[in-house]
């Protein structure tokens, strides 16, 4: 068996506007699934970034 070696993923710290109505649907999203705000962001901008259609220009 493999050892268990915990990583911490890089990340960055970034500041966005988004609105009002917009950040209470995420947070009531994230609570629904347990999640904070900020994970619940992360996995949405990882799943849009990887179903989105390549630009053809």
């Amino acid at each position: 068996m493999p050892k268990f070696i915990p990583k911490k993923p890089e990340k960055d710290v970034i500041s966005m506007r988004i609105s009002i109505d917009t950040l209470r649907e995420v947070d009531e999203r994230a609570v629904e699934f347990g999640l904070s705000r900020n994970e619940l962001l992360n996995q949405m901008i990882e799943y849009a970034l990887a179903n989105m259609e390549k630009c053809s220009s």
